[in-house]
């Protein structure tokens, strides 16, 4: 019998494989039943070709949450759909970085560069073949180097090991806290289970302080049993692979982000499996704003509607009393989402609009 170790990597290859294998297939021919219907802003559709917009397979627009100026992070990006409209979002100023694990789907999304950068007047794309739980790995840059130095025993093996780290510390992929907003449209269910932690933990990496996750993903309403999630064809086609809608909040939280927030959620379900409810979500989960050494806290109060409310921290705040808050909570308050929603006032009581955070003493 396997060890588990092993029967773990047999099901991560199963995964990987599966997947691989019918986006390949979505690269070359439209496959409509791996997407659910989405209304995205026609004003960006312009400029791209028919078969960007044929073989395009999500469930939500997190673009539509992408601000001017920003760098964007899409994990899994397809086709490029979902890169192009945000990189006509973000601007000139702005930079966008698709990360996708498909060649095919690399192939179609890289081949409409210029084309789509001629038509908008900026190029401020770059794609990038990886694996999103595992941002820092070029596996182009991989595969460059395998075919210079070819793996035929152990030692050829360890070399790989070597190099493989020395991408990831060197020629770091998508480097540490770069993103102002990660963005995936119906990818991160695809990612095998044991890999789903590592996954979360590599978008809190690379985001800003103060910088946001917008997911849009398929989630269910009761857990997937073992027998489903064994189905290559059922995770393949974002089934097997759905996170239970409570537990897809928790992941965020685990790795140490805050404040996660329904956007968008599906009233009726996309498919109903074996009496499992399967619809799609759209989520936003920010990373913590850092303070400088020096700065202090203050008192805040809380407008309403609710005449009480509970953050993730456990402050709680009451409609129309002050609560004293910490230097972090006190510059978070400041901003989105909850921009106009507090009052803040330093330790002299004065009313303070915006951010007053400064370098460190």
């Amino acid at each position: 019998m396997a060890s588990p170790e092993r029967l773990e990597d047999l099901q991560q290859r199963t995964v990987n494989d599966a997947v691989s294998e019918r986006y390949a297939e979505g690269a070359n021919a439209v496959q409509p039943e791996l997407c659910c219907p989405v209304d995205y802003d026609a004003r960006y559709l312009k400029v791209m070709p028919e078969e960007i917009l044929d073989r395009d397979y999500g469930c939500g627009d997190p673009s539509a949450y992408v601000k001017s100026g920003e760098t964007v992070l899409d994990l899994g990006s397809g086709g490029g759909k979902i890169c192009y409209i945000a990189s006509q979002v973000v601007g000139p100023e702005g930079h966008v970085i698709g990360v996708d694990m498909t060649p095919d789907m690399l192939d179609l999304a890289r081949r409409h560069k210029d084309g789509v950068a001629e038509k908008i007047g900026w190029s401020n794309v770059d794609f990038f073949r990886g694996n999103i739980e595992n941002l820092k790995l070029d596996l182009d840059r991989l595969e460059s180097w395998l075919e210079k130095n070819p793996v035929s025993d152990v030692a050829g093996y360890e070399s790989m090991q070597m190099e493989i780290e020395r991408l990831g510390r060197e020629e770091i992929m998508v480097a540490d806290q770069s993103i102002d907003v990660v963005v995936s449209n119906c990818v991160l269910n695809l990612v095998a289970p044991e890999l789903k932690f590592q996954m979360f933990e590599e978008i809190f990496r690379t985001l800003k302080p103060g910088g946001r996750a917008v997911i849009s993903d398929i989630v269910c309403d009761k857990e997937v049993p073992l027998e489903m999630q064994q189905n290559s064809e059922l995770w393949s086609g974002c089934i097997s692979g759905a996170f239970e809608e409570e537990a897809f909040l928790q992941a965020f939280l685990d790795v140490g982000m805050e404040d996660v927030e329904i956007l968008v959620r599906q009233t009726e379900p996309w498919q109903v499996v074996e009496g499992i409810e399967f619809r799609s979500m759209t989520v936003v989960a920010y990373r913590p704003v850092e303070v400088s050494c020096c700065a202090t806290g203050g008192e805040v109060v809380y407008h309403g509607p609710f005449s009480e409310i509970a953050d993730d921290a456990g402050n709680i705040y009451l409609r129309g009393c002050r609560v004293a808050v910490d230097a972090q909570t006190f510059e978070k308050l400041s901003m989105e989402p909850y921009a106009g929603q507090f009052t803040r006032m330093d330790e002299q009581g004065e009313t303070l609009a915006a951010s007053t955070v400064s370098g460190c003493c």
